[in-house]
């Protein structure tokens, strides 16, 4: 099952999902905008919406991932994946995650600063960007379009 942790992953949930032939479902956080707490709007509701994950192996994807409040309790297997893997309120909270089973792996690229001690975290892959990023390089020193390189496929 691919979740979204927000409204803003659905698309990439969307595909993922259909291409994968799996269900999907979305977390809903309603936040109260009239207040600021630690540089971010508090979540007042924080619901589920898709089927069960009970016994299901779970992917989220989003494109960041900051303090990791969104991981699941009653699913197999998490997974979550994302493109900048910033942990801005440390890695504890992933540690203590992972020790009590609620998290398998954190998938991140590597285009973006990483400290050698997320590195050695037993929970943490890394995917490498660099021939993507290449591609585009090369695109654009060429004058040639960069579309071929960002096709989902």
């Amino acid at each position: 099952m691919v979740v979204s942790p927000d409204e803003g992953a659905m698309d990439r949930a969307v595909y993922l999902a259909n291409n994968l032939g799996v269900d999907m479902g979305m977390f809903y956080k309603r936040r109260d905008y009239s207040q600021v707490i630690g540089g971010r709007n508090p979540i007042v509701a924080h619901e589920f919406l898709g089927s069960s994950v009970e016994g299901k192996t779970v992917l989220i994807i989003d494109d960041m991932i900051s303090s990791g409040e969104s991981m699941l309790e009653k699913a197999d297997k998490v997974i979550v994946c994302c493109t900048f893997g910033l942990f801005t309120n440390g890695l504890e909270k992933f540690d203590e995650y992972y020790h009590q089973g609620y998290l398998d792996y954190v998938i991140t690229t590597n285009l973006n600063y990483r400290t050698q001690e997320l590195l050695n975290r037993e929970w943490y892959l890394e995917a490498d960007m660099s021939k993507y990023l290449a591609a585009v390089i090369n695109s654009l020193n060429h004058d040639r379009s960069i579309s071929a390189s960002l096709s989902p496929t």
